[in-house]
């Protein structure tokens, strides 16, 4: 199927890799490291759907399933640039950089 471009649209993953990260979701140490950081289980739902998405779309070619995707995909990659970094990214390497470190020094706190 094309897209308004005429170009061929496929789902922005293979339908492996939704299945693997539905997997990894699952796993026992990603459910306790879940656990841990947030204090609750995590929701694999969402792979598992979009994995039936995608096989549907490569079987079917179903555009209600290829707009599902399409709009989880968009509401992940939201969900991505919603979080601010924790540390501020250098612009330019500090002036001494070059400099041997000095061991004895104590370090800054």
């Amino acid at each position: 199927m094309e897209n308004n471009d005429g170009v061929l649209w496929r789902p922005p993953r293979s339908c492996s890799e939704y299945w693997s990260e539905f997997k990894h979701c699952k796993s026992l140490r990603n459910r306790f490291q879940h656990y841990y950081a947030h204090g609750t289980s995590p929701s694999c739902q969402q792979w598992k759907e979009d994995y039936d998405m995608c096989t549907t779309w490569e079987k079917c070619k179903d555009q209600g399933a290829k707009e599902a995707l399409r709009s989880s995909e968009r509401s992940r990659l939201a969900e991505q640039k919603k979080f601010t970094p924790v540390w501020e990214l250098r612009r330019v390497p500090p002036k001494d950089w070059h400099m041997p470190l000095n061991h004895e020094r104590p370090q800054d706190s």
